[in-house]
């Protein structure tokens, strides 16, 4: 009795230390998992900081980042090593040989520093320092641009000691022309909100009083602006492209996923159906060959106890694959979501840019890009229905006195209101864009020879009734217009020019007239 607890007492003190070592074991795997993971991470996350180098490696990478989900896709992770390092190595290598092809670049760009024989003598000690520091190669990115900024620098330098005892530069009307074009063509640009106070205070500057370094530094300022902008959008662009490029290589990857289950669920399922018919087979041949019913009973029994565990397992493997296609399909359906709201979000960005590309930002009529289009839709509408087609030019006579009398903004406010009632005077089926400067032209269908000169005056006559108060005075602005119809095999280019030739003669006419090309 006495031993038979010792033994009892002994088995519960294994039991105990079993349930100890399996709650420690435990620990030690949560622990191990929790490692894990954020290894997982870190990795994923390293993974995005090599994003946009090389097609290629994205493309590995973002299967990478796919399959480091789950612990399970781990074994098939480690396939894809052996590629990435040699992707990386190449990546390394190609960047190590562009930074050493810069270094030689700079080496280049001091020699020709060094020829400038104007430097003073401390620059040049410093330039010939700094040429002895390219000696020593780049191994980052980091390293290069600190130098191209100092070699920048040196340049600035240079141009600031040679300039500082010259003469003021000369303004020519060359100069006030080139003025002049720069704020024509600011006119017909669109920049972000953001940049539009600074883009007015370049536009007031160049409409002042000319001065030739303020020129050289708008044209730069505009230029850093409009390629700023270019930046953006090829940035968002690669975004979508990039968001698009991962989307797609995640869903390849679970398509993928998908068919080797289903192939190997086929596999198995061959195989349990193979299985049922023979174990169906079996019970057939003991029904045939067994007379005596209790064996029968029993031998029919244990077939069918067999059969059903069989049974069991092929409906187990169809659940499992169901689960497998439910999250596969679930796991599409998530990133085909997120690609979509990218490319919803991407798709208004473009419709509202190319808008705006065809709004002239002063008149907020179509600008010139958005006439041309007009004019070879209505001409392809003009040549299946042979319906009369009119093209008129409209400009403000005598606008170059408005601004010098009154001032550029003066003129500015001008023509917006003109354009808004040029605007109002036509149809919807009517067409009116801002040429250039003061020059718009229209686009008028289905309007006869004789109606077409009593529309044109009342657009005139509209413009002349405007009630323009310019520094308390009241101006009276009108414009001269010129028209034409398009003929039989006339492409819509002549009859543009046709109504330019009308529109010139309007303006020796004594101008505020309207003249039809017959």
């Amino acid at each position: 009795m006495t031993g038979t607890k010792a033994v009892a007492s002994q088995v519960t003190l294994l039991k105990q230390k079993l349930q100890s070592a399996r709650a420690a074991l435990s620990e030690l795997d949560e622990d191990r998992n929790s490692k894990l993971q954020a290894l997982l991470q870190f990795i994923s996350h390293l993974t995005l900081v090599c994003k946009g180098q090389n097609l290629e490696l994205d493309n590995k990478l973002a299967k990478l980042r796919h399959n480091l989900t789950t612990f399970e896709k781990i074994d098939e992770v480690m396939l894809d090593f052996i590629d990435l390092e040699r992707l990386l190595k190449n990546q390394y290598n190609h960047v190590t040989t562009q930074l050493e092809d810069s270094r030689a670049s700079l080496t280049k760009l001091v020699k020709q520093i060094q020829r400038v024989d104007s430097t003073p003598e401390k620059q040049k000690r410093e330039i010939a320092y700094f040429k002895k520091e390219l000696n020593k190669p780049f191994h980052t990115v980091w390293e290069y641009i600190p130098k191209v900024e100092q070699l920048i620098g040196f340049y600035e330098e240079i141009l600031q000691h040679q300039l500082k005892d010259e003469d003021k530069l000369v303004i020519l009307p060359k100069h006030r022309q080139i003025a002049h074009e720069l704020v024509q063509m600011i006119a017909e640009i669109d920049f972000r909100k953001d940049q539009r106070d600074q883009v007015l205070v370049i536009k007031e500057q160049l409409k002042g009083e000319v001065d030739i370094e303020y020129l050289l530094e708008a044209h730069q300022q505009i230029l850093t602006l409009m390629l700023d902008n270019i930046a953006r959008e090829k940035t968002a662009s690669q975004e979508f492209l990039f968001a698009l490029n991962d989307t797609l290589s995640a869903v390849r990857e679970v398509v993928n996923d998908s068919l080797n289950h289903s192939q190997r669920s086929h596999q198995l399922k061959t195989q349990l159906n193979q299985e049922i018919n023979s174990r169906v087979d079996t019970v057939g041949e003991v029904v045939v060959e067994n007379n005596d019913i209790d064996s029968l009973k029993s031998q029919v029994t244990e077939q069918l106890a067999s059969l059903r565990a069989v049974l069991s397992r092929k409906e187990a493997l169809e659940q499992r694959e169901q689960a497998l296609l439910r999250k596969s399909i679930e796991s599409m359906r998530k990133e085909l979501n997120q690609l979509s709201h990218e490319a919803e979000t991407y798709k208004e960005r473009l419709f509202e840019q190319q808008k705006m590309n065809l709004l002239d930002t002063l008149t907020q009529l179509p600008n010139r890009a958005a006439l041309e289009e007009r004019m070879e839709q209505e001409f392809r509408h003009y040549q299946r229905h042979k319906n009369p087609l009119w093209i008129a030019v409209a400009d403000i006579d005598h606008f170059k006195s408005i601004n010098d009398n009154f001032g550029h903004s003066t003129g500015d406010k001008a023509l917006q209101v003109i354009s808004m009632a040029l605007k109002n005077s036509l149809r919807d089926t009517e067409f009116v864009a801002r040429f250039g400067g003061e020059e718009f032209v229209m686009i008028i269908p289905d309007v006869s020879s004789s109606d077409i000169v009593q529309l044109l005056n009342r657009v005139r006559e509209k413009v002349k009734n405007i009630p323009f108060m310019f520094k308390n005075q009241k101006i009276t602005v009108t414009v001269s217009i010129g028209a034409a119809k398009i003929i039989e095999n006339e492409q819509i280019q002549e009859t543009f020019e046709r109504a330019d030739a009308a529109l010139y003669r309007a303006k020796h006419q004594s101008r505020d007239r309207v003249i039809i090309d017959e």
